[in-house]
């Protein structure tokens, strides 16, 4: 029997403990409607990565501006044509590595900022915190897609870049929120208190013992933001304060076809690639938070 007991005790010591990240996924991949959303949005990502080979034609070329404009799906083009003779079905899977890019490197701009920001207001504390909170709040008064319209609405022509710094720039305050929160009921801990006492600063407490702990939470949250981003883009494009032309994305081709109703092919086929990509990142995002839930 003692035999036994020591055996059970040394299998637990020689399991390595999962962080509650890699918990996180494990319990993500136990979900059948998790891993159908992450098999669709495998897809969707490889067909962005893949453009250039999968696209049958150029996405930005009008062979026949008069004769094949405005074409109904058809074998040659599953998606149709716009008014300018242009291949939809190109321009909507070259849409999907424009559209994902932008929502992913805003998503970056803005969890880099609002992961300092939080971050350092939470361990900072006091007055220093107040500050910064007083300011968030400022920021959060104002509706993101108002400031947008406001910001963007002075360049006529914005470039791909400037279109994502500017989205990340504006994307980060709910993150910082969420940040600021769990460093400050972390910085109590038995873990960091014991790394203060052995003389560690600031710097390395905050980077190598709070910040690892907040990946779960960090990469939900990130999950949800490109969600968030690739609707906000497309709402964008659509205005015409987006992605310029002859650039190819979901908003700007729904766009094109919005002035007339006859040409459904051109608004349903992009807007059903976004509304797909979407709910497949909502899907994985509330999987993951729920995940991350119970793995504490």
């Amino acid at each position: 029997m003692h035999g036994r007991t020591r055996d059970y005790v040394r299998a637990d010591l020689v399991q390595p403990r999962q962080s509650p990240l890699a918990r996180t996924f494990r319990r993500i991949l136990e979900r059948r409607s998790s891993r159908l959303a992450l098999g669709i949005l495998t897809a969707i990502v490889l067909v962005g990565l893949l453009a250039p080979l999968i696209a049958p034609y150029d996405p930005a070329a009008q062979p026949d501006i008069v004769g094949m404009k405005e074409l109904a799906p058809s074998p040659a083009h599953p998606f149709g044509t716009d008014s300018y003779s242009r291949d939809v079905l190109s321009r909507v899977i070259y849409g999907a590595r424009l559209s994902l890019m932008i929502g992913l490197l805003a998503t970056v701009v803005s969890l880099t900022v609002g992961v300092a920001f939080g971050a350092v207001a939470g361990y900072a504390g006091g007055i220093i915190d107040t500050i910064m909170m007083r300011i968030l709040d400022g920021f959060l008064a104002i509706p993101r897609l108002l400031l947008l319209v406001a910001i963007l609405a002075g360049w006529p022509r914005l470039s791909i870049g400037a279109l994502i710094l500017f989205l990340g720039l504006t994307g980060w305050f709910g993150l910082s929120r969420i940040v600021r929160g769990q460093v400050l009921a972390l910085k109590h801990a038995e873990f960091v208190t014991a790394a203060r006492a052995l003389g560690a600063s600031r710097r390395r407490i905050l980077l190598r013992h709070l910040l690892p702990n907040l990946v779960s939470p960090i990469v939900v949250a990130a999950t949800l933001g490109v969600a968030h981003v690739v609707v906000l883009e497309a709402g964008l494009s659509f205005l015409g304060i987006g992605v310029p032309q002859p650039e190819a994305s979901w908003g700007n081709i729904i766009r094109d076809g919005s002035d007339q109703v006859a040409l459904w092919w051109m608004s349903l086929f992009p807007g059903l690639m976004m509304v797909l990509t979407v709910m497949t990142l909502n899907v994985l995002g509330e999987s993951m938070r729920e995940a991350y839930d119970r793995s504490w």
